[in-house]
């Protein structure tokens, strides 16, 4: 499993420090498919900062641990991550990973009134490892 993470990388590191510049909120958490950290550091503002500054020296880490966990494909994760952090209420990383009429609803609705994107932070990693599977094994895998 491990090489398989180190031959097909689904996150990167560089993602994770750019996002961590906005750490304070949780969003390198988020990426690296962390949503109850990322949610606490959401409301504590990165644990006070001391864990923000913390998170520096844990992002390698946990970049190995997210390639290992999620399924890599034609979706890449840190461009749809990078449109839903900057472009989320517009619905372009779902417009981006195919889902169209979604994408569409949250552009009309500023991401169904952000709480559409606030699943979306909770959950892309998995949509998108899904998405990855269902693209390379046909549409009935799971």
């Amino acid at each position: 499993m491990v090489q398989r993470a180190a031959l097909n990388p689904t996150h990167s590191v560089l993602m994770g420090y750019l996002l961590w510049i906005f750490g304070f909120t949780g969003s390198h958490r988020f990426y690296y498919g962390k949503p109850v950290t990322g949610t606490l550091w959401f409301f504590t503002f990165g644990l006070f900062l001391v864990g923000w500054i913390i998170d520096i020296f844990l992002i390698p880490r946990m970049n190995k641990r997210a390639d290992i966990r999620f399924r890599p494909g034609r979706t890449n994760y840190s461009a749809a991550w990078l449109l839903l952090t900057f472009t989320g209420v517009f619905g372009l990383h779902r417009m981006y990973m195919g889902k169209w009429i979604s994408g569409i609803i949250y552009l009309l609705t500023g991401g169904v009134f952000l709480l559409g994107v606030l699943f979306d932070y909770w959950t892309l990693n998995d949509q998108i490892s899904m998405q990855n599977v269902r693209n390379r094994y046909g549409k009935s895998a799971s």
